[in-house]
């Protein structure tokens, strides 16, 4: 049975930089906010082995280090991140109605910073029974240690995730083309990791369980066929932005409303290839200027 809706001025769905940053200048504010967060606060922050391009660390600083320092800044001001997935977000004829596991709120104003999704393998049935090993997110694999890691991709994620997991495991990164779409720091930083290995013109075209409980991938190389076992598939092919629980008529409706300042989207979801912690804590501060105004009757 559905429980009733508690009613709030402004929910923020996602609490990454931007949903943070957002609720940190609406708590300042004064504005009743609610930030909902399906996963891990700080967004993909928690799965960045450095990050060198965030003001204020002249020596970089780790994502999950900045991700807890976001996240103590946002309960300093008592903007706590609610452990909730939004399963959907609708319009109605008082406002916005977003819909938890946990419960069901009401709002005036919605800020949609729901960051991305990973996209998924092209061709998962090729793993059929093997679906444990492979993942689309590198959160699962940060605890792993001794272990063979295969990395699908050639973007700067791909990279990245190699250089987090090689300090403890064997990682092996298929390029199924030669062009490597990673900023060349990345590439040169992990040339210089042994653990770390590149294969380009590696497409994988078959798999099956090996006797050790491993997946051995069958590959299409440079050379031709390869055998590659390993503990784990990771895929690392771009991602998307997350919306899926929105409901189609409220993103028809979405232009309409964000010009009169009552729906917002901040960060990742809307940024495409800008996607930056940066980018996205100015968005959210964008978002937070935006809502006070129209919560004083200054858009809407």
């Amino acid at each position: 049975m559905e429980t009733a809706a508690q009613a709030e001025q402004v929910v923020i769905v996602g609490a990454g930089p931007a949903g943070i940053a957002a609720a940190i200048q609406l708590a300042r504010l004064g504005v009743r906010t609610l930030l909902l967060e399906r996963a891990q606060p700080g967004g993909l922050l928690s799965s960045a082995a450095l990050v060198e391009n965030y003001p204020g660390f002249p020596s970089g600083v780790s994502g999950p280090a900045l991700a807890r320092m976001f996240v103590e800044q946002a309960l300093r001001f008592g903007a706590t991140p609610i452990p909730a997935e939004v399963t959907s977000l609708a319009r109605t004829e008082r406002g916005f109605r977003v819909a938890t596991a946990a419960g069901v709120y009401t709002s005036q104003i919605v800020l949609i910073a729901s960051g991305t999704d990973p996209r998924r393998l092209p061709a998962l049935s090729l793993f059929a029974g093997m679906e444990d090993r492979v993942v689309h997110d590198v959160r699962p694999l940060l605890a792993a240690e001794g272990k063979r890691i295969a990395i699908v991709g050639a973007g700067d994620a791909a990279f990245d995730y190699a250089l987090n997991l090689s300090m403890k495991n064997e990682i092996q990164i298929l390029n199924r083309g030669t062009r490597r779409r990673c900023l060349p720091l990345l590439w040169e930083r992990s040339r210089a990791v042994p653990s770390i290995s590149y294969r380009p013109e590696t497409s994988i075209i078959g798999a099956s369980r090996s006797g050790l409980g491993r997946i051995a991938l069958e590959c299409s190389g440079p050379a031709g066929p390869i055998r590659i076992e390993v503990d784990y598939l990771l895929a690392a092919l771009g991602r998307d932005p997350s919306l899926s629980f929105v409901a189609p008529e409220l993103m028809e409706k979405a232009a309409e409303l964000e010009q009169r300042g009552l729906l917002h989207f901040a960060g990742d979801v809307k940024n495409g290839d800008c996607r930056q912690a940066a980018v996205a804590v100015g968005d959210g501060m964008r978002a937070a200027t935006r809502i006070r105004l129209v919560l004083e009757g200054g858009l809407a």
